[in-house]
């Protein structure tokens, strides 16, 4: 269908969760915009660079794309839209270590909810790459989910809304394969975005901020959510679970790197385990292939 597709699924996966690590430390780079203007302008930029994806595949096609979606890409699109939010919201209240490592779980949920509703059993080599990966969450929100402040507390908590959303988008992916998802990107989007704009008393940003949310939109969430929704097209939801631990390995690194945001060694040794979990799931699953 597009060059996109004839890249490997888990290739696809790998590369969008690098791209969504970089979301901590854009949204901790904004100078003046609030939450909601942060949200809606990283938001709008994304629905942008989704319709302009969907306009280069289906061309005339373009409406025709979210009546073949269906109610499976619409309920898909809410529940990411609500998602984008949540993401957003944590990032501001909280850590990137904190929000990144709690949006980790979404690996729990992804083999919990691919073993319900898909039937996907987990063997043996994927199981134990989740138990050394969660073991490694574990011990860096063991030392870095420290409640500091009402603000924190509830940044970490709605933090955990985005690990649930993202799973139910990866399944429906699953679950309906042959069905193109990227149109329910759009749909959350635009969602998102509405959700920015009642919430905000005004649009008006800095061009330094307006230029973030472009990055932020089109690169970082933009780009990383269409690779991860084509590449989980023909990816177990358990080993996307697997993959998507990058993001909360590198998003800490990146925030120490640029914006100063330095992680205890906790933080270190339970990223190095998640590495060697992913490392440890691609030489075991493709030897076993």
């Amino acid at each position: 269908m597009t060059l996109l597709n004839k890249i490997p699924g888990t290739a696809l996966v790998l590369l969008g969760a690098l791209c969504l690590s970089f979301g901590g430390i854009i949204v901790k780079s904004f100078e003046g915009a609030n939450l909601w203007q942060i949200l809606f302008w990283r938001q709008t930029f994304f629905t942008l660079i989704v319709a302009l994806y969907l306009l280069t595949v289906f061309k005339k096609n373009f409406f025709k794309s979210f009546y073949s979606s269906g109610i499976p890409g619409l309920i898909a699109g809410i529940f990411l839209g609500v998602g984008f939010s949540a993401y957003v919201f944590a990032m501001y209240h909280t850590t990137v270590a904190n929000t990144l490592f709690i949006i980790s779980t979404e690996t729990i949920f992804l083999a919990l909810f691919g073993y319900i509703f898909l039937k996907e059993r987990i063997n043996l080599v994927t199981l134990i790459s989740i138990i050394m990966g969660m073991s490694g969450v574990l011990l860096i929100i063991g030392s870095s989910l420290s409640i500091q402040s009402s603000s924190q507390f509830l940044g970490n908590i709605v933090a955990f809304i985005m690990p649930i959303s993202f799973a139910v988008l990866i399944i429906i992916v699953r679950k309906y394969p042959k069905v193109d998802m990227v149109p329910s990107q759009f749909i959350a989007g635009i969602f998102a975005a509405l959700i920015g704009y009642l919430a905000t008393e005004k649009l008006s940003i800095s061009s330094h901020d307006l230029f973030l949310g472009f990055l932020a939109g089109t690169f970082q969430i933009g780009f990383g959510f269409i690779m991860i929704t084509i590449g989980s097209q023909t990816t177990p939801a358990a080993i996307v679970g697997i993959l998507m631990l990058t993001e909360a390995v590198f998003g800490p690194i990146w925030a120490w790197l640029f914006i100063n945001e330095i992680p205890p060694i906790s933080v270190i040794t339970g990223g190095g385990i998640i590495i060697f979990a992913i490392i440890f799931e691609f030489l075991f699953r493709k030897k076993n292939t």
